[in-house]
């Protein structure tokens, strides 16, 4: 598409083909180029070289030549009117002239400006369609125009790299560049595989600045207090930034993870982050709020998780926890309302590695009913916070399954088969629906205290229909079709369903820095939590179980269905998706994937 803008510019030059202005022009723009010269000239031929070669009268359909041959304009600019253009009059033996290097770049060119000392982070995506073959190439424009390809495996210095992609099999395939230098700057570009330049970065380094001393003036005070206690508006606003992160969340995770196993619990990380937040402040505290989705300086959002919890806390048993360095103080007031909105106080580590590690996964283990009994190997020397959360879920089938042992015959994303133990009814009351948006079969599965189990099961067992039902699964989507298989009468239906027992750690680092939060790694305003030094979070981690079983769902759970029989039937015997979803609350609890059972 050809684009309007047009760019003059009228220097005045007194020395002989002395000057050349530099000019990055969008590809598709339109450009003109004036012959301004520092003499009358008396009729004389203006002459225009590309490149050093002779323009002429007419270059091609794009070039003209206006004024008489005072300025030279391209139309629409594309890759080939890239190089040097130079304007020249022959007067009483003397040539003079003017010249101009153009650079044409791509709509996908951006400018990054990075302080000296600090990260940098260069982004690239891969295109969304398929899955992830090859990761994306990295080139840096050398000073004599040509391009050096970036060593991405081994350019460490010192023991860290200085060069490394964030996400080695995931689509985005941004780098980092570490402790950046004057250097540094330049062009780099990132390309495809295949050669298609997927975006061009000019990279400029600003000269550091005087570091000024740490400081959390003004910044300590506690969290301020919620104005109203009892707004009817706060809680379905807590409501819909859950569901809303819930399955942005899993977007990102099933990315990174495009074909196994997936389990996690939304309300478990958005918990652990509000209870972080509750010490964060200035853009720390904006960027956890962005992260969670919920409105910037919404101080009741500690008051409406703590309500949440309570209301949660028939079936999920949900507890945060925060270990800091020994040698750290971590304020009073933040002590205070950690435990009166996350029943938490925050606790010291102790002295060695192996107490540390004992302390936690006991922590763990207490939690969850010893469902999860191993969340640490070990705890570094100089580990200065960790932050942890867990959950534990149970709830008992409304409608018990068949007690007696079954197999049925699980079809995988490749097209394998494996034998697996199934859970079966033959008439079992239940509501299916068909989902136009989802294109896949969604069956609801009533629990005690008043939660569901639904199953979203595509109409194929292929990678690629997994795909497209997950690339439409939004909160927005989820919320509709909750509603509507409430309104649903159920029926009886032939249902067999595959037994699970799953314990899935996902990468809670990367989730963090997905959700624009890499700050937190780095150089964290946590002045309400500790105002004497900067402090950075060291680790984080989340884990899920999941047990699928004649009795019921314990600690999470994910399933599908169809209809594949002329007798009303409901088998999610091939890759499917689950939400464990709260009827009461009315936010999922947990989000999962089965592909191999």
């Amino acid at each position: 598409m050809q684009l309007p803008t047009t760019f003059c510019f009228f220097l005045l030059l007194i020395f002989e083909l002395s000057s050349c202005t530099i000019i990055r022009v969008i590809s598709g723009s339109s450009l003109e180029l004036p012959c301004s010269l520092p003499i009358a000239y008396h009729g004389s031929a203006i002459t225009w070289t590309f490149n050093d070669e002779d323009i002429g009268q007419l270059r091609s359909g794009s070039t003209r030549f206006k004024r008489d041959g005072l300025v030279l304009s391209i139309s629409s600019v594309s890759a080939a009117d890239h190089g040097k253009y130079a304007c020249f009059v022959k007067e009483n033996d003397m040539e003079i002239g003017m010249s101009y290097n153009i650079e044409v770049v791509a709509i996908n060119a951006y400018t990054i400006m990075i302080p000296e000392g600090q990260d940098g982070h260069l982004p690239c995506h891969l295109p969304s369609s398929g899955g992830v073959t090859a990761g994306a190439l990295w080139f840096k424009e050398t000073s004599a125009g040509q391009r050096t390809m970036l060593d991405l495996e081994d350019n460490s210095t010192d023991g860290e790299k200085k060069l490394e992609r964030l996400y080695p099999d995931d689509p985005d395939q941004s780098i980092i560049l570490r402790n950046t230098v004057l250097e540094d700057a330049g062009t780099y570009y990132c390309e495809s595989a295949e050669g298609e330049t997927l975006i061009t970065l000019y990279i400029y380094v600003r000269a550091a600045p005087t570091v000024a001393p740490h400081s959390c003036t003004g910044l300590d005070k506690p969290w301020e207090p919620c104005p109203d206690e009892n707004s009817r508006m706060d809680e379905p606003k807590l409501k819909e930034s859950l569901t809303q992160f819930a399955f942005e969340t899993y977007s990102y995770l099933r990315q990174s993870q495009p074909h196994s196993n997936l389990l996690f619990s939304p309300i478990s990380i958005a918990g652990a982050l509000t209870h972080l937040l509750l010490g964060a402040r200035n853009n720390t505290r904006k960027a956890i709020e962005t992260g969670i989705r919920v409105t910037h300086d919404f101080s009741c959002v500690h008051v409406q998780m703590k309500k949440l919890r309570e209301k949660l806390s028939g079936s999920l048993q949900m507890a945060s926890q925060i270990f800091y360095n020994s040698q750290m103080n971590v304020s009073e007031a933040f002590t205070n309302q950690s435990i009166e909105f996350y029943e938490a106080e925050p606790t010291r580590l102790l002295e060695n590695s192996e107490d540390n590690t004992l302390m936690i996964n006991s922590w763990v283990a207490n939690k969850t009913n010893n469902k999860i009994t191993h969340l640490v190997d070990d705890v570094a020397p100089s580990t200065q916070l960790i932050l942890l959360n867990a959950v534990s879920f149970s709830g008992q089938w409304k409608t018990k399954f068949n007690p007696n042992p079954k197999k049925g015959s699980f079809t995988k994303l490749n097209g394998d088969m494996i034998t697996v133990p199934v859970l079966f009814h033959r008439y079992y009351m239940t509501t299916v629906t068909y989902s136009e948006q989802l294109e896949a079969q969604v069956a609801s599965f009533p629990l005690s205290n008043d939660n569901s189990l639904y199953i979203v099961l595509p109409r194929s067992s292929t990678a690629t229909g997994l795909l497209q039902v997950e690339e439409n699964l939004t909160d927005k989507v989820v919320i509709d079709l909750v509603e509507e298989l409430r309104t649903t009468p159920p029926e009886n239906v032939e249902v067999m369903l595959p037994k699970i027992k799953l314990d899935v750690q996902p990468d809670l680092s990367m989730l963090l820095r997905k959700l624009g939060l890499s700050s937190l790694f780095e150089d964290a305003k946590l002045c309400g939590l500790n105002s004497e030094e900067t402090f950075v979070l060291d680790d984080a981690r989340h884990r899920a179980f999941l047990a699928l079983t004649e009795q019921g769902v314990e600690a999470g759970a994910v399933t599908s269905f169809s209809f594949s029989r002329t007798h009303r039937s409901f088998f999610a015997l091939r890759p499917f998706i689950i939400l464990l979803w709260s009827n009461q609350a009315n936010v999922p609890l947990f989000i999962g994937r089965i592909t191999d059972p």
